[in-house]
C-alpha cells in the first residue's frame, strides 16, 4: 500500500470520529475500505447524487425506496453510495401521506443504517401517521441499524426470504492516526480554548475520560432506538434490550420469530396485498355508498 493510499484512509477513518452511528458495522468497514475519488462536488451536485426518494405507484399502493447509508443531509457520503438524506425522505413520505391517490405506503428498504442525526424524530414522525394509512416496511434485502430504527415505526415489517433485518446498537470510534504521522515525519498541534474543545481528537490516543463521555453519548442515543422499537413493536423496552436488540443482524425466519419482523414476503407479494386490500375496501364503500342511496 503506497504512502498516499494510507494517508487517504486514515483521513477517511479520521473524519468520521466524534460521529455517532447507527449502522452495521460489516457494512461500515466496506464503505471505510472504499477510496473515494473525484469528491469535488458542488452542494447541488451532492443533493441531486442522493437517492432522490422517487417512488413507484401501483393501484393506490406507493413503493418508497430507503437505501444506502442515511444521513440527515445529503452528503459525500449519500451521493458516492446511493444513500438517503433524512430530509429528502421526510419529506417525500409526507407527500404520500397527504396525497388523496395514495391508499398505502410501503417502505422499500435495502440500507445499512447511518449516522443517528434526525433518525430518532424520523422515526416518530412515521410512527405517529399509523391509522392514517397502512404502513409496511419490506427488508429487501438489508434493513440494518437506522433503517430498521425507522422501519419500526411502520404497521408491519415484512423481510423477503433472503433478507435479513436487525442491528439495533449505536456505535462510535475514535481513530489514532498520530503513530502514522510520527512515520511522515508529522506532527498536529492543537490550539484550543475551553476544556474539552479538541477532545477525542484523532492526533493523539483517546483518554479515558474523553472515552467515558462518548460512551454516554452512545448509550444515551441506543436508550432512543430500543424506546423507539420497543413503542413500534408493542414490546417492553427490556424484551428489546434483553432479545433482538444486542446487535445482531437476523435472516429472515430467526427475525420473525425474535419478533423483529411479523412475517416473511418479498416487496412484490405486499404491494399486490396491499392492492388488494384497498379494492376490496373501495368496493365496501360503494356498497355502502349505494345502500344509503337505495334507502333514502
Amino acid at each position: 500500500m503506497s504512502n498516499d493510499t494510507q494517508t487517504d484512509n486514515a483521513n477517511h477513518l479520521a473524519a468520521t470520529c466524534g460521529d455517532i452511528w447507527a449502522i452495521e458495522s460489516g457494512r461500515m468497514r466496506a464503505m471505510l475500505n472504499t477510496r473515494i475519488v473525484g469528491n469535488k462536488l458542488s452542494r447541488e451536485e451532492i443533493d441531486a447524487a442522493t437517492n432522490p426518494t422517487t417512488f413507484r405507484q401501483e393501484r393506490g399502493v406507493a413503493v418508497l425506496p430507503l437505501y444506502g447509508p442515511i444521513m440527515y443531509r445529503s452528503s459525500m457520503w449519500t451521493a458516492y453510495f446511493g444513500g438517503t438524506s433524512v430530509e429528502k425522505w421526510g419529506r417525500a413520505f409526507d407527500e404520500l401521506v397527504a396525497s388523496e391517490r395514495v391508499g398505502a405506503i410501503v417502505i422499500d428498504v435495502d440500507s445499512p443504517g447511518g449516522t443517528v442525526d434526525g433518525v430518532p424524530e424520523l422515526a416518530e414522525h412515521v410512527r405517529g401517521v399509523r391509522g392514517v394509512k397502512p404502513i409496511i416496511a419490506v427488508s429487501n434485502t438489508f434493513m440494518a441499524s437506522a433503517a430498521y430504527w425507522i422501519a419500526s415505526a411502520a404497521d408491519e415489517i415484512v423481510v423477503a426470504p433472503s433478507g435479513e433485518a436487525g442491528s439495533i446498537g449505536v456505535w462510535s470510534m475514535h481513530v489514532d492516526v498520530s503513530g502514522l504521522l510520527e512515520k511522515f515525519g508529522e506532527k498536529v498541534t492543537l490550539i484550543s480554548a475551553g476544556k474539552y474543545k479538541v477532545e477525542g481528537n484523532p492526533y493523539e490516543p483517546l483518554t479515558e475520560e474523553a472515552r467515558a463521555a462518548i460512551q454516554q453519548d452512545v448509550d444515551h442515543y441506543y436508550d432512543l432506538f430500543v424506546d423507539a422499537v420497543a413503542k413500534g413493536r408493542g414490546a417492553t423496552t427490556k424484551a428489546v434490550r434483553d432479545g433482538y436488540g444486542q446487535g445482531r443482524m437476523l435472516t429472515s425466519k430467526a427475525a420473525v420469530e425474535a419478533g423483529l419482523a411479523n412475517r416473511v414476503g418479498t416487496l412484490a407479494e405486499v404491494v399486490t396485498n396491499q392492492s388488494r386490500l384497498l379494492g376490496k375496501r373501495a368496493a365496501e364503500l360503494r356498497r355502502a355508498e349505494l345502500e344509503r342511496l337505495c334507502g333514502e
